[in-house]
């Protein structure tokens, strides 16, 4: 009896094992407990994590559109089209924030690649993902310069005029009422090419589309220090991922993986420091670049100028942080943040 029942279960076990059960039914295996994987993040795209961290842009932009549009004092403002900001004098401006001398203006965003860079560098001399580990730090210093480069390209130079000026003169601007003498008396008013240039002539630079500087560097300067701090500070252990949100990326077979597998022979990220003084500065600065974007999106600008410089900063984000994930080759020059 005893064998008859072995035998039995002998014969169940090995049906079940091919996929059957006892009665002859197809037999669907069950997964083992906490076995079940996430749908892996797809390396062309943004984790659901710094989709979030981007659309802190737009929503500042759209707030700050609609407030101006809303708000008494702000429409009761003339705005100058050319000046691409409210009235500046007499009891007409409608806000200190709406004033181009305004203190942040001059100390903050004037200069504001420079505080963008002090901050970068005040995070990687004090977070010790970089200490222990020269190679990132080098990947780290290469993406700022991509970024700084694109930074360059579209507002200082680019091969001559930047491509801010470049694209006002494309749809039609040119420098209006400049002074004779700045051109010798040979050349035409249309043939200053920047707005610097057309503004130190005393002229007015109108008649195109300009896109938002101000827009553009607040927006491409905080989102750099965002990824450089935001993974670094995850993956040591500062803050708190959620699940998911492992950068998947292509490998050099065509795999994609997630990112995690090309960090094992690179000493992991960090010892888990908790935010120091350099991540605290630098967190600061962003909180700078979000508060000017919204007064900016408010007092300066019209909304299709704010959207183009939107646009333009983000190409930079997605050319330095989501195109390495799907060209291997690119990826071992500039590195991930946080790798």
């Amino acid at each position: 009896m005893a064998e008859s029942y072995s035998l039995r279960s002998r014969q169940v076990d090995q049906m079940a094992g091919d996929g059957h059960e006892a009665n002859g039914s197809p037999f669907r295996p069950t997964r083992a407990r906490g076995s079940a994987s996430t749908r892996r993040n797809s390396p062309y795209l943004p984790t659901p994590l710094e989709s979030l961290a981007l659309l802190i842009y737009p929503v500042l932009l759209v707030f700050g559109s609609l407030f101006s549009v809303l708000s008494p004092e702000t429409r009761a403002s003339p705005y100058d089209v050319t000046g691409h900001s409210h009235v500046q004098t007499g009891n007409a401006v409608p806000s200190y924030f709406a004033r181009k001398d305004n203190l942040l203006n001059i100390i903050f965003v004037k200069r504001g690649w420079a505080w963008i860079t002090v901050a970068f560098v005040a995070f990687a001399a004090s977070h010790s993902t970089f200490r222990s580990s020269g190679t990132r730090l080098a990947r780290a210093a290469s993406r700022w310069a991509l970024i700084t480069g694109w930074w360059i390209l579209v507002t200082q130079w680019c091969f001559g005029p930047a491509i801010i000026d470049r694209g006002f003169r494309f749809t039609g601007g040119k420098c209006e009422d400049a002074h004779e003498a700045v051109f010798e008396g040979t050349a035409d008013k249309s043939d200053v090419f920047t707005a610097a240039a057309c503004k130190a002539s005393g002229g007015r630079w109108s008649g195109g589309h300009d896109i938002s500087g101000h827009v553009f560097l607040l927006v491409l300067g905080s989102y750099f220090l965002v990824q450089e701090v935001g993974w670094v500070l995850l993956r040591s252990g500062a803050g708190v991922a959620g699940r998911g949100e492992e950068r998947a990326v292509v490998m050099g077979d065509g795999a994609v993986k997630g990112a995690g597998v090309e960090a094992e022979g690179d000493g992991g990220a960090g010892d888990g420091s908790a935010l120091g003084v350099g991540s605290k500065f630098t967190l600061t600065i962003v909180g700078l670049c979000w508060w000017m974007l919204l007064m900016t999106a408010i007092y300066f600008h019209t909304w299709f100028e704010k959207l183009t410089g939107l646009l333009v900063a983000f190409l930079g984000v997605y050319a330095v942080y989501i195109l390495p994930r799907w060209i291997p080759a690119l990826r071992g020059l500039i590195g991930m943040p946080g790798m």
